[in-house]
């Protein structure tokens, strides 16, 4: 959400915004880690939950919004003939920082002994300030930049947004929350499907490809749009391929029947890394196909406004995910190859799928109804008539 309230702040001033962001999310991990320390002195204190919340929360979720936004557009301006490998490059270097922090993060936990937690917040605040000041040195728009949006500068949000019929702005908020929301509601069940169709073993390595697979979306995705002459065509290939590994794995009953049968757990696997990689290209996406609508002008904001999509996604994914195991099939123990016992839902897995398809099945309505060819779209399409 900070993202949606600081646009105009990236938008004005790409120095103040990458500092605002450098202070915030550095200051709020070494709060964090001092509130955990005085939580474990002082054990069920009010005040230490207070203060993470407002430190790893408020403080933190300021400094990830804000940087978040602060590359982007400046990668668009410095790119401007290849804006979706740009961005999918900083997009998929977001997704791909998990990967390369999470090994870190759980080696120092092991290595630091008592107290280990707070320390590496407090290590940790330090190496990211440092990484992300000289960030923030090094970030600057090209040499005359300006000079080609000046008719855009100084535009409002709001007039930039309606400079289009406004159900084109919704459609494509809309595609975008649905879009994250199914990602984040088989993600978020990965692990425990992968479980119930006999792969416990093969969890970790699973979970590292499906996360390649989401970071290669991010980056794939959005350099193939590139290419073509309407950027939502991507959003209707991801709609597509998603409605359709999810129809296969419905219709055959993957995960219920999965276990010992390789073509069904083949099915699975190929749904999860589908949903991945358009998790990853539907989020990469969006600040090019919003360019190509708006333009340039006021990029940062509407951008940062369309981003409280991905916030309430957070909000649903997960928890509908969650609802739908909870209140549908029935629990079982299941036994691991390693002799430890389970409870796993395989009905209440798949019914997760009936939800997300009609889903999925909405957003392609909405990218094909409310989203409109783009100025960039029909232009081309007028010089092929006019050949």
């Amino acid at each position: 959400m900070s993202a949606a309230f600081l646009g105009n702040v990236v938008e004005k001033d790409i120095h103040k915004s990458s500092l605002i962001a450098t202070i915030c999310f550095s200051v709020g991990m070494a709060g964090t880690g001092f509130f955990i320390f005085y939580g474990g002195a002082h054990k069920g204190s009010v005040l230490a939950l207070i203060g993470i919340y407002i430190c790893y929360g408020f403080i933190m979720g300021i400094g990830l919004g804000t940087g978040y936004l602060s590359p982007v557009k400046t990668l668009m301006l410095w790119f401007q003939d290849r804006k979706g490998l740009a961005t999918g490059l900083a997009v998929a270097g977001f997704g791909a920082a998990k990967a390369i922090a999470s090994p870190i993060m759980q080696a120092m936990l092991n290595g630091l002994g008592e107290g280990g937690i707070y320390k590496m917040f407090w290590i940790l605040a330090c190496i990211y300030f440092v990484m992300m000041f000289v960030g923030h040195l090094l970030l600057k728009k090209p040499e005359g930049w300006h000079e080609p949006q000046t008719k855009e500068k100084g535009t409002g949000i709001m007039a930039t947004i309606k400079s289009k019929p406004i159900g084109n702005y919704i459609g494509i908020w809309l595609m975008y929350y649905i879009n994250i929301t199914c990602g984040l509601a088989l993600i978020s069940q990965e692990k425990a499907i992968y479980k119930c169709i006999g792969l416990a073993a093969a969890v970790g390595i699973l979970s590292t490809v499906s996360a390649v697979f989401n970071a290669g979306g991010r980056l794939g995705f959005s350099a193939w749009a590139d290419t073509m002459k309407d950027r939502n065509t991507i959003y209707k290939l991801i709609f597509i391929l998603s409605i359709v590994s999810t129809a296969l794995v419905m219709i055959t009953g993957g995960i219920r029947n999965g276990e010992g049968n390789a073509l069904l757990i083949a099915l699975v696997i190929i749904l999860i890394m589908i949903v991945n990689a358009g998790y990853g290209g539907g989020f990469s996406n969006v600040p090019t196909l919003l360019s190509d609508h708006y333009g340039m002008g006021s990029i940062s904001a509407i951008h940062g406004i369309t981003l409280s999509a991905w916030a309430f996604a957070g909000l649903t994914g997960n928890q509908m995910a969650t609802w739908i195991v909870n209140h549908t099939g029935e629990w079982i123990e299941k036994t691991l190859e390693d002799g430890h016992t389970i409870m796993v839902n395989p009905a209440g897995y798949q019914c997760v799928l009936y939800a997300t398809i009609v889903l999925y099945i909405i957003a392609l309505v909405l990218s094909v109804v409310l989203v409109k060819p783009s100025d960039k779209a029909l232009s081309a399409k007028a010089e092929k008539k006019a050949e």
